[in-house]
């Protein structure tokens, strides 16, 4: 099969972003790039910082309530739609839930060929990134570095602790099944 979706999934200021963007540039075929971010930007205000929606602490703690998971699930069901529409999707995620957030996603892209990939970054860089950013509380990277990857299966894993983005959107690539999807 030709793979149809990418998943990357890793903490907070992991490296996604610019891996996703690197396999952009570095795949023979146009690839999407959508990201939990880009989704939560999308949100009414009202629910980026509220029960319902989703808060974050003081200390980086992050929890989601019902509408999140509702507006999400309709999210993932449109991810996938796209690919199954003929468009090549990357998708980078947080999976805060670990495995139930792997099988969210599983059940949204059944039938799709997906390409699993775990992007781990060792805590205390990615929480000196998360400092540069400045957009996001302090804490939240070194709280998720090794949380999000807790009985998560990937086809392959990444590191950017040490590796540049480029780098590992070429070992991603390199497992990606061309062809015509």
């Amino acid at each position: 099969m030709t793979t149809q979706v990418i998943v990357l999934n890793g903490g907070s200021s992991s490296g996604k972003t610019g891996i996703a963007r690197c396999l952009q540039a570095v795949l023979p075929e146009p690839w999407l790039a959508f990201s939990i971010d880009d989704f939560v930007d999308s949100m009414p205000p009202a629910l980026q910082a509220s029960d319902a929606g989703l808060e974050v602490t003081a200390d980086g703690g992050v929890s989601v309530g019902a509408d999140f998971t509702r507006l999400e699930a309709a999210w993932m069901a449109g991810l996938a739609a796209t690919a199954r529409a003929g468009a090549r999707v990357v998708v980078d995620d947080v999976f805060l839930g670990g495995p139930h957030s792997q099988e969210r996603w599983r059940r949204a892209l059944a039938g799709l060929d997906v390409l699993w990939v775990g992007v781990r970054c060792e805590a205390a860089v990615a929480a000196g990134r998360e400092i540069v950013r400045g957009d996001r509380a302090r804490g939240m990277a070194e709280k998720q570095a090794e949380a999000v990857h807790q009985g998560v299966v990937y086809d392959i894993e990444v590191d950017t602790t040490r590796t540049e983005s480029l780098e590992c959107a070429r070992t991603i690539a390199g497992a990606v099944v061309s062809g015509s999807p």
